[in-house]
């Protein structure tokens, strides 16, 4: 029987052996990762500022004034202006360190899973979710150790009659008192006190009604007024305290980003990398973040104490 020339090119057939492609490939494997929409730092949401580093460690500037130390004078018709030497920021340094951890995948639980796919995703997620839930905790308690700025609220959030919104508002007018130029614009509390804001009758009377963006269609407040709202599990906290903050100058992440062979790196700084261990018929996974938090303006944030420790 004649057949056909030149022959057709080879094609990949199976979900097994398409799984065993996608995990050797780091760029399909990136473009996987892209689509796990739980993969978000905290960290990177409070400290947004992006530090590059090389070399293991970053230097960087601490409460840098915004204004010069000698004061204005008249300046008479032709005579020279008076001059001054702007003041620098309190230098610091801060050792890079490398956040990381591995799992196995056995080709029996690829093979034996309705849905492989899902068995990649999950190895993949837990994996992630326990390299942010460490970075989280790292950038939270930087940001507790640095702010030393303290306001009181003026009674349990799960009180009777709490001020939620008073508490925000008088704890950021403290920043702005400062003098130093900070803006805040978010706040940072735990999955329960946001479980509080979201249901608070005062907070909810001023709120539109009729709008989607209402919580009681989405369950979900992203703003309120100027200020973002970020929670997370209080765990990832240092304290079960409420912190006010100026997100763009508090500071940032310094990330080592050079890219090492056979790793798939994503936007938030996660790489990942994968190793077939043909002795045991499985594959290694594994994450990691060369990273460290950088304070870099303690002055732009507050905590509120005093909201109750509710978990």
């Amino acid at each position: 029987m004649p057949g056909a020339y030149p022959p057709a090119a080879p094609t990949l057939a199976g979900d097994l052996l398409t799984i065993h492609r996608l995990l050797q490939d780091p760029t399909r494997l990136q473009r996987r990762l892209r689509t796990i929409a739980e993969l978000r730092f905290v960290a990177d949401r409070i400290l947004t500022n992006r530090i590059r580093t090389q070399g293991g460690a970053v230097a960087y500037e601490m409460s840098e004034p915004i204004m010069n130390s000698r004061a204005i004078e008249s300046v008479a018709p032709g005579s020279e202006y008076p001059r001054d030497t702007p003041a620098e920021g309190t230098a610091a340094l801060a050792a890079v360190s490398k956040w990381g951890q591995a799992v196995q995948l056995t080709d029996e639980k690829l093979k034996r899973s309705v849905y492989m796919g899902q068995e990649v995703n999950r190895a993949l997620r837990k994996t992630a979710n326990t390299v942010i839930s460490k970075v989280d905790k790292l950038s939270t308690a930087a940001m507790a150790s640095a702010v030393t700025n303290v306001s009181t609220a003026a009674a349990a959030w799960n009180a009777a009659s709490p001020a939620l919104f008073r508490d925000v508002e008088v704890a950021a007018a403290k920043i702005v008192d400062l003098n130093q130029g900070y803006n805040p614009n978010a706040v940072l509390m735990s999955t329960t006190k946001y479980a509080m804001l979201v249901t608070d009758p005062a907070i909810a009377a001023l709120r539109r009604r009729e709008t989607s963006d209402n919580p009681i269609y989405g369950g979900e407040i992203d703003r309120l007024g100027k200020y973002e709202i970020i929670a997370t599990a209080v765990a990832n906290l240092p304290s079960d305290d409420v912190w006010v903050f100026d997100r763009d100058e508090l500071g940032g992440m310094a990330d080592e980003t050079d890219v090492d062979p056979g790793y798939a790196t994503l936007d938030n700084g996660l790489q990942y990398k994968t190793k077939r261990i043909d002795e045991r018929d499985a594959w290694d996974v594994w994450a990691r973040r060369i990273t460290v938090p950088v304070i870099q303006e303690p002055g732009a944030a507050i905590k509120i104490t005093g909201t109750g420790s509710l978990g």
